[in-house]
């Protein structure tokens, strides 16, 4: 394919998703809904044309490793450690471990009960579909109060790295014991000194790199050090999210001396500027990425009665242990963050690194597709009922009225 088209291609993808995400601001229709979709228009279109675009396969992931860093960094700069966080924080990490636990559970009961293989491999193939998409959840709680808000971004972060680390602990430790879950701590240990380590380093490049370019070779550090821990099975989600968080609050960690070491007088206007490329950094990678999954998707797998009907359960538990989390762990009126818990990017990327000896056989790929696309959906018609004169305080005691 000539260059030009090339060029076509990519200029007219980014300012359709830009459209797309005006729209989602406006009319509250989650942005990868129309991206999944365009995939699968493009899909239909070079089908007629007897064309099909090489190396979806490898690119996919790819580009959802890519936008996982730069999604969990965009949602990590954007947390405030403070005293008057730390209920929220709490109730968000136990929210999210607790969704993904119980979830997960139940799904791979429902996979054992429907297919002939270990409840193992069914929990390793249901763990993916118990994770929330920050990538998606986040853009959809955008016109929702500042507290409901919040709470979204602390608890999708939280999910993705959660979810990351226990699917990796389950693909990477199979055999189990406690031989294995010694060897994971020591490991995350290993992981939380290396990105303390890796903050304090990147941390004074932003404060004495003079050069106008800066942040492009840090973001490239960080990928670099996410890729090595990967080799090394370790949890390099860890880094990222640690990184954000410190980038964010180094009035927590930088102090006397240290303060004139590692900022400057312009590190305010720095932050800013690397949140800004974070985030524009971020939006073309999903861009991509939903726009290749639905273009890889296939509609007549999606729309198969068994696909339709395991999905239907599938969102039945999704939706039914989130309301009991919820309920537990929050005060007040629970709509419409009950309805925010989309599945996207991180169940994507985890679903297509499953092992070929841990995958189900006979799995049907049309559910993958299908549940983000219906929880999607979902977490709309959640955003739409949402009436903005309803306040949300989370300061409260859990379970009230």
């Amino acid at each position: 394919m000539d260059t030009s088209y090339l060029i076509i291609i990519f200029s007219l993808s980014v300012l359709i998703s830009y459209v797309f995400d005006l729209l989602s601001s406006r009319y509250k229709t989650p942005s990868v809904i129309l991206l999944l979709a365009s995939g699968m228009l493009i899909r239909q279109g070079t089908n007629y044309f007897a064309f099909q675009l090489p190396y979806v396969d490898t690119i996919l992931p790819t580009l959802g490793t890519l936008g996982l860093i730069l999604i969990i960094l965009e949602g990590a700069l954007e947390l405030e450690l403070t005293n008057e966080k730390l209920g929220i924080i709490r109730r968000a990490f136990w929210a999210s471990l607790s969704s993904i636990l119980i979830t997960s559970l139940l799904m791979a009961a429902l996979f054992y009960v429907l297919m002939e293989a270990s409840f193992f491999k069914c929990l390793v193939a249901a763990m993916p579909f118990a994770v929330i998409s920050s990538a998606v959840a986040v853009p959809g709680a955008r016109n929702l109060s500042s507290g409901s808000r919040e709470f979204i971004v602390y608890e999708s972060s939280m999910s993705d790295i959660l979810g990351v680390m226990i699917f990796n602990f389950l693909v990477y430790n199979a055999s189990g014991g406690l031989f294995s879950v010694l060897s994971f701590a020591k490991d995350t240990l290993i992981m939380v000194v290396i990105s303390l380590i890796c903050c304090f380093f990147l941390l004074y490049l932003i404060s004495k790199i003079s050069h106008h370019i800066k942040f492009l070779p840090i973001i490239s550090v960080l990928f670099l050090v996410y890729a090595v821990s990967r080799i090394y099975q370790l949890s390099p989600l860890l880094l990222i999210l640690v990184f954000g968080l410190f980038l964010n609050n180094t009035e927590l960690f930088i102090r006397g001396r240290l303060d004139q070491i590692f900022k400057n007088d312009l590190f305010e206007k720095e932050l800013d500027q690397f949140k800004n490329l974070t985030a524009e950094g971020a939006f073309i990678v999903r861009t991509f990425f939903f726009l290749l999954f639905g273009y890889a998707s296939d509609v007549q797998a999606i729309i198969e009665p068994d696909a339709l009907i395991v999905s239907a359960f599938l969102l039945l538990i999704l939706y039914t242990v989130r309301a009991g989390v919820l309920r537990l762990a929050l005060p007040g009126d629970l709509n419409p963050i009950v309805f925010i818990a989309p599945r996207g990017l991180v169940t994507v990327l985890l679903y297509l690194s499953i092992p070929d000896n841990l995958k189900l056989v006979g799995f049907r790929d049309g559910i993958l597709t299908a549940v983000v696309l219906l929880t999607a959906l979902v977490m709309m018609a959640g955003v739409i009922s949402y009436r903005e004169d309803v306040p949300t305080d989370f300061t409260g005691p859990p379970g009230g009225p």
